[in-house]
């Protein structure tokens, strides 16, 4: 009998410890297909930082690296200029990204190096106990903003692919949503194109996936994709933001 479809081996066999409903491990899924389908085992190497992908080195089927908050660019800019026939892939969330590492992430993007980096979009400090992220919308209840972000005394949320794609140094910016099967498989292609972007010597990728957190959101697995679905992305339109090789057409 003919296989059709099988397990990815830039994954490892450990059980993921994401809580129900979370979107995390899609994104890990779709990086590991891709990694496998561009041929990259044996060269990828992973960079993490403190957050729900605490342990992302369980999980992923090559060399991984775990750095202080924030400061995963920073760190895969190093790995990158040391080994650059490898594939370098950096996994931060908002709070990390965009917070805690908002210096390290426009640098690395203003610098244009050749790093591909996922970063997972939920608008809640996941694992620290559901805090006001710089991506939480406006009205949104969180543990330190239980009555509703409040834009005159928090501000707006940062737009992170807006933002970077002003810059000189990025080959491709993209945002995709983890929120049905339509823009999963469109949010694949994007992580394909980033990290080929890598490989193909293209510079500074960075991929934003808006995602899930039912347990910080208080509600359910279904009514959480349905709240990135219809309620993210009216503030995170999805799409292409800058794209080298569109542009060179």
């Amino acid at each position: 009998m003919a296989v059709v479809f099988e397990k990815t081996k830039m994954l490892t066999d450990v059980n993921f410890h994401y809580c129900p409903g979370c979107t995390h491990g899609i994104a890990h899924r779709l990086i590991a297909e891709a990694l496998e389908e561009l041929g990259c085992e044996g060269k990828a190497i992973g960079i993490a930082p403190v957050g729900c992908a605490v342990f992302a080195y369980k999980y992923f089927n090559c060399d991984m690296q775990q750095v202080a908050h924030g400061r995963a660019p920073a760190a895969a800019t190093g790995v990158k200029r040391v080994c650059p026939d490898k594939v370098v892939f950096v996994y931060q969330g908002d709070g990390d990204l965009a917070s805690i590492g908002t210096a390290e992430i426009i640098h690395a993007a203003a610098r244009g190096e050749n790093i591909t980096v996922i970063f997972i979009n939920n608008a809640i400090y996941g694992m620290t106990g559901g805090q006001m992220a710089p991506t939480t919308l406006i009205g949104q209840k969180t543990t330190t903003s239980p009555h509703g972000r409040d834009a005159s005394v928090s501000g707006n949320p940062i737009k992170v692919c807006e933002l970077l794609s002003t810059l000189d140094g990025p080959s491709y910016i993209a945002r995709c949503a983890l929120s049905d099967p339509a823009n999963v498989m469109k949010a694949k292609k994007a992580i394909t194109k980033g990290l080929k972007n890598q490989i193909e010597g293209k510079g500074f990728s960075l991929i934003e996936l808006l995602s899930t957190c039912p347990t910080n959101m208080g509600i359910t697995p279904i009514a959480a994709l349905d709240y990135v679905k219809n309620e993210m992305t009216k503030i995170f339109p999805l799409g292409v933001y800058k794209d080298i090789d569109a542009a060179q057409k």
